[in-house]
């Protein structure tokens, strides 16, 4: 993990927006920006859209800011909608759901997005919690909540988009509420089993989310950008449609499932420049093998980010070798509103490490007792209270928003540690560490190690109880192809010589797939069943 990969000036097909990571984190205040948010309004495509039966539709600028302004309109003049209402969509991957967003949070509204895979319960649990006043769905998701719409009395209409029949032609200026009034609810995807929890992000935050898009995704007004991530999260929202419209790109969006062929073939068709995707879709890429990948043209592709788990250094390695450039990680949260640790563009890489604070985040490791500790102790990653993204309720749950925060520090909930260099090094969820013979252990460099071999897709590792050793280490392992011979004897002397000895897992476990939240984080607390 202690390979630096530096970028020779060959590498910058476009000038870095951030040169000087230092010398700009330094001295950037944030108070020196500006929060008013304008949609651009030009005849530049806005959006390449792609469904998932092929049929394709392209958008301009004015057309999607039309759409927008036509959407706020409906919600202000026909439905009623006032500051601070909650507004949600219940929608595919399609256009009414990305310039919707944009139409409701210029109608003053809180917006709200729920995942289209959502059964009943999980849609019934949310809207109930957010009190939402309007929903935004289509006809077939509709049928998943008709049953209990009766149970959700603030609930005042449900709008079917076959029937909404906006068009392209209102062309007046839309200009994004400012301040730090509410603007955004998003909820987390519970993968502690705990109920939901509404994350309310003010106005400013999309301020944030425009500024670390050009920082961190390097955007410019040329590239062709791809955020993969669907908008019933956050990822989806803050750097699917805020992100990358605010800095006037061209957004792909495809409404289809993963395949890695179909992916692929997005990348080149539409020449992405800018590719935003999660360390899964990575390795499920890795997984259907380098030649699949050598069929297709990734020449235009510049800039690779991942968002949503920890990247380990492998896919790092695989991402420069198949694409031509490494993959930069970037860590954040739904409470955070925005990136908070990145690997930037013009900085090098430490593979496995999420990198360094953005400019106006000041990060830090803490103690048990709510004190910074050195270089390369582990302890909990804390943020310092105050930058413009940060959450600023949980929503009907004030005893929550307060169990995030000791003293002036904000408790991401995660173990970590800073090396010398200031990069920051993820460890694992605090819950989830590992102390096996008296030795604490976080479940990603195993979890690392493991899937540095090529036999190995993904792995997942959790402490199973010893009365030994207090706990010992059990991994999960989808390997690349079943039945192989001594494959688990193979594993766990690799991880003895790639990590260390007390760290390899004294048991493997083979499986098909591994358990994962919606939003394709791997559930651990269903392993340590």
């Amino acid at each position: 993990m202690s390979e630096i990969i530096k970028k020779p000036q060959s590498y910058f097909k476009l000038p870095p927006n951030l040169p000087d990571y230092a010398d700009f984190y330094h001295s950037f205040r944030w108070s020196d920006i500006d929060e008013e948010i304008e949609f651009p309004e030009t005849d530049k495509t806005a959006l390449y859209w792609e469904g998932k039966n092929g049929e394709k539709k392209q958008f301009t600028y004015k057309e999607l800011g039309a759409l927008a302004n036509g959407f706020s309109k409906f919600l202000t003049e026909e439905l009623g909608i006032e500051k601070g209402d909650r507004v949600f969509f219940f929608l595919p991957r399609i256009p009414e759901l990305y310039y919707g967003a944009l139409g409701a949070v210029r109608a003053g509204a809180i917006v709200g997005t729920l995942f289209a895979a959502f059964g009943t319960q999980g849609a019934f649990e949310r809207l109930k919690n957010s009190g939402a006043k309007v929903l935004i769905t289509n006809s077939e998701l509709r049928e998943r909540i008709r049953g209990v719409e009766k149970d959700l009395p603030e609930l005042k209409e449900v709008v079917e988009i076959e029937n909404l029949g906006l068009g392209r032609d209102n062309l007046s200026r839309g200009v994004i509420p400012r301040g730090n009034g509410p603007a955004i609810m998003m909820y987390t995807s519970g993968t502690s089993g705990t109920p939901v929890r509404g994350m309310v992000l003010p106005y400013s935050a999309l301020a944030v989310q425009k500024l670390t898009a050009q920082w961190v995704l390097d955007l410019h007004p040329e590239d062709v950008y791809w955020c993969s991530a669907d908008p019933g999260w956050i990822t989806g929202i803050a750097y699917g449609i805020f992100g990358g419209w605010l800095n006037g790109v061209s957004s792909v969006v495809y409404e289809g499932r993963f395949s890695p062929e179909k992916w692929y073939e997005i990348l080149e068709r539409y020449k992405v420049s800018v590719w935003y995707t999660a360390p899964t879709a990575l390795r499920m890429l890795r997984g259907a093998g380098d030649e699949l990948a050598k069929k297709f043209d990734f020449s235009h592709l510049r800039h690779i980010c991942t968002v949503g788990e920890a990247l380990e250094p492998e896919l790092v390695f695989w991402s420069q070798k198949v694409f031509g450039i490494p993959a930069h990680d970037t860590y954040w949260q739904t409470e955070t509103g925005a990136m908070m640790l990145c690997n930037f563009i013009s900085e090098p890489i430490k593979p496995g490490s999420m990198g360094r604070p953005v400019p106006g985040v000041e990060a830090a490791i803490l103690d048990d007792d709510g004190k910074e500790v050195g270089p390369n102790v582990e302890g909990d990653l804390a943020f310092k209270s105050g930058w413009p993204s940060q959450m600023i309720d949980v929503w009907k749950n004030p005893k929550r928003f307060q169990s995030y925060f000791k003293g002036e520090w904000f408790i991401t909930g995660d173990c970590a540690y800073k090396d010398e260099d200031g990069y920051f090094w993820f460890v694992g969820r605090a819950d989830d560490m590992i102390k096996t013979a008296g030795e604490r252990v976080g479940p990603f460099e195993v979890e690392s190690a493991l899937i540095s071999h090529p036999d190995v897709v993904e792995a997942a590792v959790v402490g199973k109880p010893d009365p030994i050793r207090g706990q010992i280490i059990k991994a999960f392992v989808v390997p690349a192809r079943p039945g192989l011979a001594n494959l688990e004897e193979t594993l766990k002397q690799h991880v003895k010589k790639t990590l260390a000895g007390h760290a390899y897992p004294r048991e493997i476990e083979f499986v098909q797939e591994l358990p994962k939240t919606k939003s394709g984080k791997i559930i651990r607390r269903l392993l340590k069943t």
